[in-house]
């Protein structure tokens, strides 16, 4: 693998000053105090990711989305305009929640005329207006108007929907996704719809696994199985270095090389990647879908010919991966305690025209989950030892420039918070 350039300051981290290239510490991702702060001035104040247009085909259509970190369960919904909508998942009668099946913990969607709470049997219109309540002659000059369901900010970007608890805050979404997300408008992202989706329980706190998704330092030593035994000598040997990294606002993104997709000599990757034409960085031949063959400007910003991916990370907790051959995954970080968190793989692709097609996405699924497995792994041991407090400052390298910028980021939301408070 080629060294590439690094920028005219020096260095990445170097570009951005207010960083620093100190030791940093990560008492954040251990202190249930902290993390606290955490839930109220980030979980609570910023946009949200809970899903895509997708999941709501039409009239009526909903899903549910779990916030643990701010406390809330919301409901997004397809209202009888076309308009997609959010409201608390909660009655406005006794409190009860309002839409759940079997377990009330666990999301859930479907299609519905209308809302109807399985307590007491009051009902909401799309609209969440209160369009019944059972004997409503005993209740004392209750006007249904004034008992709707509680609505949540709730806007789409590209097909992306996003809420926002903090009513206070008038910045409108793409105002906050900022110059990232204005370089991905006009990616085919609702051409992608042939969904492969990874959900897990992880033992560490929700900013270690940003971290490990930020930087690919790690790949050529941890993941060094997932490729042929000469191919992962070289990577040790070579090591990693990013083809670009850039921070705006409390959001990053890196690019990376594509050496493997297709592979410039096939004995690099496995047989069954060869016979499959298939791996981790997705099906090798793009498909015919419009929109890829002139990708959006924010789409490999270097220009370099080596591309093989973009990562962003757009705060606090959804990352995208754009990947040169036609495809792109999210993934979603949602915090339950200070050492755990639900983290949400989702692998995006073309639907396949055949059975070939189908296999060669299902090969880069499975690819994919056991990278992920092998990062969920080792965070649960980093999450014990960091709580163990034997050493409490640690050095980051100029290709871990994102993990600097994230925890940074995060505090700065938490700072200002205890500063309004």
């Amino acid at each position: 693998m080629a060294h590439f350039p690094k920028p005219a300051a020096g260095s990445w981290t170097q570009q951005y000053p207010e960083l620093g290239t100190d030791l940093v510490s990560f008492e954040d991702s251990i202190s249930p105090e902290h993390y606290e702060l955490e839930r109220k001035a980030i979980f609570e104040r910023t946009w949200l990711n809970v899903g895509r247009v997708e999941q709501l085909p039409k009239t009526g259509s909903y899903f549910t989305k779990e916030i643990h970190a701010a406390r809330r369960s919301v409901i997004i919904v397809r209202d009888a305009q076309g308009e997609v909508r959010a409201f608390h998942n909660i009655c406005r009668h006794r409190g009860n929640k309002l839409m759940w099946q079997e377990n009330p913990g666990e999301e859930t969607s479907g299609t519905v005329r209308q809302f109807a709470c399985k307590y007491h049997g009051w009902r909401y219109g799309l609209d969440g207006a209160c369009t019944f309540v059972q004997q409503e002659q005993e209740f004392f000059d209750l006007d249904k108007a004034n008992f709707g369901l509680l609505p949540v900010r709730c806007e789409v970007w590209e097909g992306f929907v996003f809420v926002n608890f903090d009513d206070a805050d008038p910045t409108p979404l793409r105002d906050y996704l900022g110059k990232f997300a204005a370089g991905l408008e006009g990616y085919p992202f609702g051409e992608l719809t042939q969904v492969h989706k990874y959900r897990a329980d992880v033992g560490s706190n929700w900013k270690l696994y940003v971290d490990a998704f930020a930087e690919f330092y790690h790949a050529p030593v941890l993941h060094s199985k997932q490729y042929v035994g000469d191919e992962s000598r070289k990577l040790m040997g070579y090591g990693y270095e990013g083809l670009h990294y850039e921070l705006a606002g409390p959001h990053s993104m890196q690019s990376a090389w594509g050496g493997m997709a297709p592979p410039k000599d096939l004995n690099m990757v496995k047989p069954i990647e060869r016979a499959l034409r298939s791996g981790n960085f997705g099906p090798w031949d793009r498909p015919d879908v419009p929109g890829l063959d002139q990708l959006p400007p924010g789409v490999n910003p270097s220009r370099h010919r080596a591309w093989g991916l973009d990562s962003y990370v757009f705060f606090p907790n959804f990352m995208m991966v754009v990947w040169a051959p036609g495809w792109y995954l999210t993934y979603h970080y949602w915090p339950t305690a200070y050492n755990r968190h639900t983290f949400e793989g989702t692998l995006y692709f073309a639907p396949p025209r055949n059975a070939t097609e189908r296999v060669r996405q299902e090969l880069a699924a499975v690819t994919f989950r056991e990278f992920a497995l092998q990062d969920s792994n080792t965070l649960e041991a980093t999450q014990t030892m960091l709580e163990s407090r034997v050493l409490d400052r640690f050095p980051i390298n100029d290709q871990e420039i994102l993990i600097r910028h994230l925890h940074k980021t995060a505090g700065d939301y938490v700072a200002a918070y205890t500063g309004k408070r």
